[in-house]
């Protein structure tokens, strides 16, 4: 019987290609997004490759709809082995100028998220004796960054969620993996939360994403996937994509100088009171 695994922000972007690489090597895929048309199409595509795909429209926030997801994924498979938390969104801008909504929106996706899946699979996994489970998290979740506190904050737990996790389940047998990639050229601007103290410091916020997301050099979609199908099959505890190993080794090795750069990097139009490295 073919393994199943089940991927949350599946319709686009690192979510699209890992399932199509998955169901390249043999899976069965349960898909979750909250866009109900592009989902479906894609499932559409996938059979018409003759891969066995069912599309699951689901807010991962909500957890009844996530509840519902791996209910319908069991009824139609009979079991899942693998689940992929990717569903997820960023946020930029000074962090007096987020609203709590921003800050519910950002956490109530990117962690809660994951913690609902996580939650509703996690007993079928413990009953088998064995699972995988995979949890996106970002460069943000090891290294600072100024003006994107409340991503940060959301992924940094993720990690930590990643790590106690993996501690405790071990001994059950079952695997969890922590992805890290840097910025990744995808969707990402499409859910973004940009805030700033102007209207044109918000226009900057987003126009600085573009460019960076435009670079030749920044990993695309199918590498994340590649990564966290090596993951899976290799049972690896963390995986660094790309990029993100030297944001990581500057940031180990320069930590003032590396904080002094993201805040010049980010500031855009809010002001602080030094400029130095030691500021």
């Amino acid at each position: 019987m073919a393994p199943t695994v089940l991927i949350t922000g599946a319709s686009q972007g690192i979510g699209r290609a890992t399932a199509l690489l998955f169901a390249r090597n043999g899976y069965n895929l349960v898909l979750a997004a909250r866009q109900p048309d592009r989902l479906e199409a894609f499932v559409q595509e996938l059979k018409s490759l003759s891969y066995s795909a069912i599309a699951i429209p689901t807010d991962v926030r909500d957890p009844q709809q996530v509840k519902n997801l791996v209910q319908q994924g069991l009824a139609e498979y009979g079991s899942i082995e693998v689940l992929i938390n990717n569903a997820g969104i960023y946020a930029s801008g000074p962090v007096d100028s987020f609203s709590l909504e921003d800050w519910h929106q950002t956490i109530d996706t990117n962690l809660w998220g994951y913690i609902h899946t996580i939650h509703e699979l996690l007993p079928h996994f413990i009953e088998r004796k064995s699972g995988t489970i995979v949890n996106l998290s970002s460069i943000g979740g090891k290294v600072p960054v100024p003006y994107l506190v409340a991503y940060n904050t959301s992924k940094y737990a993720v990690t930590g969620l990643t790590q106690s996790l993996q501690s405790e389940l071990a001994p059950k047998g079952i695997s969890v993996c922590g992805i890290y990639p840097n910025l990744i050229r995808s969707d990402l601007m499409e859910r973004a939360i940009f805030r700033g103290k102007t209207e044109d410091d918000v226009a900057a916020r987003r126009q600085q994403l573009e460019q960076v997301l435009s670079v030749p050099v920044v990993e695309k979609p199918d590498d994340v996937a590649k990564a966290i199908w090596d993951a899976v099959k290799h049972k690896r505890a963390e995986t660094i994509v790309g990029s993100a190993n030297l944001s990581i080794a500057s940031n180990r090795l320069f930590p003032d100088l590396m904080q002094w750069v993201f805040r010049r990097t980010f500031k855009n139009k809010d002001q602080d009171y030094g400029t130095s490295i030691e500021g």
